[in-house]
């Protein structure tokens, strides 16, 4: 099942019911778009607008920090984290068809330009002239490369968990130093998730995917052990266990 919902829909009025879906794993296909603004009433700040964000419920700006949902799904127990933009349809596409095999809750978030209240709020990393430097396709098992001339990558900063860009053939810097991919590593996953510009490419595609059986299948699993526990049916002995007493006259 496909439930289609929104930044402010999903991550505020109905963000128990997110949370709640993702961490059951729910057999659902969750498509959040996310154009940073209540796009679909009278452009109210939403929970992933920026800090500074001007609008009729804002006027002076939100001071407020901006929910990353790839991050707060990642943190509800999701299985399955992606990113797509609205307006790049074959990798929309492709994503969506991975969400759609997935067995349980796959979360998607959509970038969506709102053009009425929020226009080219995402123009950073999604205008075909700074797209290649500024995006990061991931594919699982392939290395995090990205750029114009496909020679930028993530690298892990020695000594600390954290992650930086590297140019090949700098510094000392080779194919080889560069991270791989892995949709089944929970840790990378929150730390793609976490990446922004303008000092880090924005991550796309599959962030995470590690498929663990769905809410419904352990309930009927549940069901079928209860099942089994339980003897035959029998009136004669469900009348005699317990406490009986014999009526004499």
């Amino acid at each position: 099942m496909w439930v289609v919902t929104g930044d402010g829909d999903g991550l505020s009025i109905g963000g128990n019911h997110t949370l709640h879906a993702l961490r059951r794993n729910v057999d659902v296909q969750i498509l959040l778009f996310n154009n940073e603004i209540y796009g679909l009433t009278k452009g109210q700040y939403s929970p992933t607008s920026h800090r500074g964000t001007k609008s009729p419920s804002t006027p002076h700006g939100s001071i407020e920090l901006p929910v990353t949902p790839a991050a707060f799904a990642l943190g509800a127990g999701a299985r399955f984290v992606s990113r797509s933009v609205d307006t790049q349809q074959s990798h929309l596409v492709d994503t969506l068809k991975r969400a759609h095999s997935h067995r349980g809750a796959s979360f998607v978030e959509i970038y969506q330009n709102c053009l009425v209240f929020n226009d080219r709020t995402f123009a950073r990393f999604t205008d075909k002239a700074v797209a290649a430097d500024n995006q990061l396709l991931v594919e699982h098992g392939k290395p995090l490369i990205f750029g114009k001339e496909r020679n930028r990558g993530l690298a892990m900063r020695s000594g600390c968990l954290e992650i930086e860009v590297v140019t090949i053939g700098e510094n000392g810097v080779t194919a080889d130093d560069i991270l791989v991919h892995d949709e089944t590593n929970r840790n990378l996953a929150t730390l793609l998730a976490a990446l922004d510009t303008p000092d880090y490419p924005v991550a796309l595609g599959v962030l995470y995917c590690d498929p663990a059986e769905s809410y419904a299948q352990q309930i009927h699993a549940q069901i079928d052990r209860a099942r089994a526990s339980v003897p035959e049916p029998n009136l004669n002995s469900l009348l005699r266990r317990g406490q009986t007493w014999k009526m004499e006259r």
